[in-house]
């Protein structure tokens, strides 16, 4: 039997997480979905669109989609649906757990990791962000858990750019992409956003693919004075660089240069193969020590001793790794890997990625 796949959907308070997750509930798409609701307190999925006694945990809605508001372990309740969806008392395609405005998505993804019978069943599709455009600037400023919520999606969507100016939003942009060049950004109106671009969208694989932004890597190069092409190495900005988030008119609309941000990530390249020994040990070292503040990092390396590609990847201190295709004919072998943490220490890390080359 096939896995269902997990979307997590996280945003701060007021993103537009419930009107986006009514669109995905009240659409025609013929898909069965269970939500589960993992909040305390704030406002659940409106009560007109559910059918049942609200004193069950999980409740059926009228187009078929099923709805289970959690206060405990999201572990239990994963394996309830799993048994009574084995057992055929209820149906879903897939699930979409929508975390509390404060939460971190962390813990939620590293259920599926860990647990061998949650990872038997279900297998996350990805973790989407929504921003709000118009508080990102202070919530981002205020709230480590908001930028913790951007360091970890696959895709962020941007709400409420209409109420902000083009050149707010360009700057949050700028901001967003600095702390999390992996996730494409979207602006959306209204929780409108077409259903292909919310589910299946395969940013939690191990696929061999690692998207990162174009216009991030180009600035890192531009940065990078060292001619290694290695990631940028916070060079300040002098006055004359004219982007919106370092005019210093602009202190008041909460634009902070993004090295404010404690939420950052950096890129190591590297044309040389790895050391399959002296990697796993520094990885294995460097999770040991920094996993709290490593929220995503992924890479696809050139591995001595093979012609595949291998892929790892992690959350926290969970890292999995797996053989990717065959490098093709003519094909620059280059490892890529991207870090996204809180204050990561990026010359130990890309010293010791240095050191563990062949």
């Amino acid at each position: 039997m096939s896995l269902i796949p997990v979307t997590i959907l996280t945003g701060f308070l007021g993103s537009g997480k419930t009107t986006l997750l009514k669109r995905l509930l009240s659409e025609a798409h013929g898909q069965k979905i269970a939500v589960i609701e993992n909040e305390f307190g704030e406002e659940n999925i409106d009560n007109d669109i559910l059918v049942t006694d609200s004193k069950e945990q999980i409740v059926q809605m009228s187009n078929g989609c099923i709805c289970c508001t959690i206060r405990e372990d999201l572990r239990e309740t994963l394996q309830l649906l799993a048994a009574k969806r084995r057992k055929n008392l209820l149906e879903f395609d897939r699930i979409v757990i929508e975390t509390t405005g404060v939460a971190d998505p962390g813990p939620v993804a590293q259920t599926f990791f860990m647990d061998e019978e949650i990872a038997e069943t279900y297998l996350i599709d990805s973790i989407i962000t929504l921003v709000d455009a118009k508080h990102a600037a202070q919530q981002l400023n205020d709230r480590q858990e908001a930028r913790r919520q951007v360091g970890f999606a696959d895709q962020i969507f941007l709400s409420k750019t209409d109420l902000v100016s083009a050149e707010d939003t360009e700057a949050l942009i700028h901001r967003l992409k600095h702390m999390n060049p992996r996730a494409p950004i979207k602006a959306v109106h209204f929780g409108e956003v077409p259903l292909k671009e919310v589910l299946d969208l395969r940013g939690f694989n191990l696929n061999a693919k690692l998207d990162i932004d174009p216009d991030f890597l180009k600035e890192e190069e531009e940065h990078d004075h060292h001619g290694h092409g290695h990631g940028h190495h916070d060079h300040v900005h002098g006055e004359h660089c004219n982007h919106p988030s370092h005019q210093h008119g602009h202190e008041g609309h909460g634009h902070h240069h993004h090295h404010d941000d404690d939420v950052k990530s950096f890129v190591y390249r590297s044309d040389r193969p790895f050391d399959p020994a002296k990697l796993e040990d520094f990885l294995g070292a460097i999770v040991n020590i920094y996993g709290p503040r490593m929220l995503r990092y992924k890479g696809v390396l050139n591995m001595q001793g093979t012609d595949r590609k291998v892929i790892f990847q992690g959350v926290h201190q969970l890292m999995g790794s797996d053989l990717g295709p065959q490098w093709a004919e003519g094909e620059a072998r280059t490892s890529k890997m991207v870090f996204i943490g809180i204050d990561l220490p990026k010359d130990i890390f890309l010293q010791g990625l240095e050191q563990s080359l062949v």
